[in-house]
């Protein structure tokens, strides 16, 4: 299953352990049997240091003097190399929690940044610098697990702030006018949590989202009132507040915090909070007014 998760990484350069976007592949025609998710791109990676002796595992002066690569072998096609292995070699056997595919493997050389052939720097040219072209290096099934590292805390926390929490609607108390004198009760009946699965990089990522501070807009001159919890009706409320006559407009927000599994790993905390507004009520608070009336009439 995750073998499919590296074609998440769409145009990706990986220096060490830094991860740089690079512009995706374009998409393989070569021989019809490219799989259909390539045709949005493809896992373009550029490995150097150690990552190519726990990728590729070459090893020795070699990695020095060379760029090196995996490419996908349709883009390898589609990058007009007019290469393409075979049908009957394309499928890697897979290990649990594993990302293992099939892989072209090309390499440049580059002007060394030490060893003895560090001393033997053309003219014009610096360590790193490039000398020649990629050229066909090997090819097979790769573990490239090492690139597609599980979703940090940063990266989930990119996902939170985009899901789809609810809005939680305002409730208040009495349900029509208030009246002066008499607090206006608040309190929110809607759920204050929610589940969500992601896909990331093809980890099954389970956020559990938690309202974790309440903001009352209340709507007048005090501004807000905030809590740690969603308030209950009459007899046990816990939020109020008092106003002058008039007509007021309150509203809700809500400050979620939320934890996180990958894979069914152990939860850990999302390193952020996000908010929701939740919709407005508008009602009228009256003045009441003493009245004198004969008890005998």
């Amino acid at each position: 299953m995750r073998a499919k998760s590296l074609r998440w990484l769409l145009g990706v350069a990986v220096i060490g352990s830094l991860l740089v976007v690079t512009p995706a592949a374009a998409a393989c025609k070569y021989d019809g049997g490219c799989p259909v998710e390539l045709n949005d791109g493809a896992a373009n990676i550029n490995v150097q240091g150690a990552l190519v002796n726990e990728v590729i595992g070459v090893a020795g002066p070699e990695i020095g003097q060379y760029a090196w690569r995996l490419l996908d072998r349709c883009v390898a096609a589609a990058n007009a190399r007019d290469y393409c292995s075979p049908a009957d070699v394309r499928t890697c056997p897979q290990q649990p929690d594993r990302v293992i595919g099939w892989f072209v493997v090309e390499r440049r050389p580059i002007v060394p940044s030490q060893g003895p052939a560090a001393v033997l720097v053309p003219d014009g040219f610096n360590p790193g610098d490039v000398l020649g072209d990629w050229k066909l290096f090997n090819e097979g099934c790769y573990d490239v697990t090492p690139l597609n590292p599980p979703p940090s805390g940063a990266e989930v926390f990119s996902y939170f702030q985009r899901l789809p929490l609810p809005t939680l609607t305002t409730q208040h108390q009495p349900p029509g006018d208030g009246l002066t004198g008499l607090p206006v009760i608040f309190y929110t009946d809607s759920p204050t949590t929610q589940t969500f699965t992601v896909d990331i990089r093809g980890f099954s990522v389970v956020i559990v989202a938690t309202a974790e501070r309440y903001t009352w807009h209340t709507g007048d001159a005090a501004g807000e009132v905030t809590s740690t919890e969603p308030g209950r009706p009459y007899p046990d409320q816990t939020i109020e507040h008092s106003y002058r006559s008039g007509t007021y407009t309150a509203y809700l927000t809500v400050t979620w915090g939320a934890t996180f599994t990958v894979n069914g790993s152990a939860p850990a905390d999302v390193p952020g909070t996000t908010t929701t507004d939740g919709p407005p009520v508008t009602f009228d608070v009256l003045q009441a007014r003493a009245v004198l009336t004969n008890p005998y009439d």
